[in-house]
């Protein structure tokens, strides 16, 4: 019982690690060649969004739109591994049942049993 709540006390500081991490780690999504770059945190917010001019001045509003949502949807994607890349790695070699499930529920990791 002392192991695991050790390995638990080990577990929330690593977690606080790992979300200071992902703050300060960007990633990002763009589309249509790169017309279209959106930039995010691993805590998935949206930092930065740019389209070139030229595709503003196209006129083209449902193409626009639609590439402003496929480079968003790219860089929380990014996100998302990112946050359960490092979640995996927090939970490496422990056995914790229901955490892979808990986890999936918030977009991350998935089952960690393997």
């Amino acid at each position: 019982m002392a192991s695991m709540m050790k390995q638990v006390q080990e577990m929330q500081g690593r977690m606080g690690d790992i979300k200071e991490k992902l703050g300060e780690l960007k990633v990002e999504g763009s589309a249509g060649g790169g017309m279209v770059t959106v930039e995010a945190t691993g805590h998935q917010k949206i930092l930065s969004c740019q389209i070139e001019k030229s595709l503003c001045e196209s006129g083209d509003q449902e193409m626009l739109e639609d590439l402003v949502v496929a480079a968003v949807n790219q860089a929380l994607e990014k996100a998302k591994e990112a946050a359960a890349g490092e979640m995996s790695q927090l939970t490496g070699g422990m056995n914790l049942p229901g955490l892979g499930d808990a986890l999936s529920q918030f977009g991350l990791g998935g089952n960690t049993s393997g």
